[in-house]
C-alpha cells in the first residue's frame, strides 16, 4: 500500500521538476534560433548589383541598402546616389543624400529601412575598415540609434559590424548571408550601368591640386584623392609632403599591400 501511495507522489515531483528543464531547453533552443537570425542578409538580387557595381571600377563604390520594415537586417537593393569615390574613399554629395532620403520617405518607407546600413566595396583584398571609413561612419551614422557598416573586398570577403549609439552603446560583428530562399529579381545590367554612370566619378589622382607648395599642400583636405597605377614613379615625382600623405595612407590600408609576396595592389 505504501507503495501504491508514494508512485503517484513521486510521479508528480518528476513532473515537476522535468517541466523547469523542459522549459530551459527551449528557451536555449529559441535564443540559439534568434542567434542565427542576427546576420546581414542579401537578396541575390542586392548581392549581385552590390558586386556588379564593385566590377566595374578599381575605386571605391558606396551606397545605402533598402530593407523590409520587419526585417531590418534583409537588404533586398542596393542604391547609389551621386558620389565621388577614389581607391581609399567615397564622398557621398550632400544634396544627392537628400534627395534619395526624401524619395524613400515619398516611398513610405522609415529611415531605418533605407538609412542605417552603409554599402561600400574596397578594390584590395582586405575588407577592414579605413581610417576614413571609420570617420565617415562615426560622422554620418553616429548620431542613429543603430547602423551597420559592411564592406566586401574584392575576393569577396566580407566585414559587417553592427553598432549601437543608445545606452551603453557598442558593437558586435555580424555574418553576412545570401538568402537564396528570396526570389531571384532580373539582373537589369542596362539600368544598373545608368545608375553608375549618372552617379559614381572617379576622383583623379592630385586634380584639385593647382598650387605645390608644401605648406599649402598640408594644409588641403586629401582624403578624396586616389592613387595612381603607375605609382612608383609618380611617387618619384611628389614633393615630400605628398610623399608623406600617401605613406600615411598605406599605414592605414593594409589590403593595398600584399605581404606574402611584397606586391603593392594599387
Amino acid at each position: 500500500m505504501k507503495n501504491k501511495e508514494n508512485k503517484p507522489t513521486e510521479t508528480t515531483e518528476t513532473q515537476i521538476l522535468t517541466k523547469p528543464k523542459q522549459t530551459i531547453q527551449k528557451s536555449n533552443l529559441q535564443a540559439e534560433k534568434e542567434q542565427k537570425r542576427l546576420a546581414l542578409r542579401f537578396s541575390p538580387t542586392a548581392w549581385a548589383k552590390l558586386l556588379y557595381f564593385r566590377e566595374k571600377t578599381d575605386n571605391e563604390v558606396g551606397g545605402f541598402a533598402i530593407t523590409e520594415p520587419d526585417d531590418l537586417l534583409f537588404v533586398k537593393d542596393f542604391v547609389t546616389v551621386k558620389q565621388e569615390v577614389t581607391s581609399i574613399s567615397v564622398k557621398f554629395d550632400d544634396a544627392a543624400v537628400a534627395d534619395f532620403f526624401d524619395t524613400q520617405v515619398d516611398l513610405g518607407r522609415k529611415p531605418e529601412q533605407f538609412a542605417r546600413i552603409w554599402l561600400h566595396t574596397h578594390p584590395g583584398r582586405s575588407p577592414e575598415p579605413s581610417a576614413i571609413d571609420e570617420e565617415t561612419f562615426a560622422r554620418v551614422f553616429g548620431n542613429c540609434q543603430w547602423a551597420v557598416m559592411f564592406v566586401v573586398a574584392q575576393n569577396n570577403k566580407t566585414h559587417a559590424r553592427l553598432q549601437f549609439n543608445v545606452g551603453p552603446r557598442g558593437y558586435t560583428l555580424i555574418p553576412v548571408e545570401i538568402d537564396y530562399s528570396q526570389d531571384f529579381g532580373p539582373s537589369n545590367h542596362e539600368l544598373w550601368d545608368a545608375e553608375y554612370q549618372a552617379n559614381v566619378k572617379a576622383t583623379t589622382w592630385l586634380s584639385d591640386i593647382s598650387n605645390k607648395d608644401e605648406k599649402t599642400f598640408v594644409k588641403k583636405d586629401y582624403g578624396s584623392l586616389a592613387l595612381p597605377y603607375d605609382f612608383l614613379e609618380e611617387f618619384e615625382k611628389m614633393e615630400p609632403a605628398e610623399r608623406q600623405f600617401v605613406l600615411d595612407e598605406l599605414s592605414e590600408r593594409p589590403d593595398l599591400w600584399d605581404e606574402e609576396s611584397e606586391v603593392m595592389f594599387l
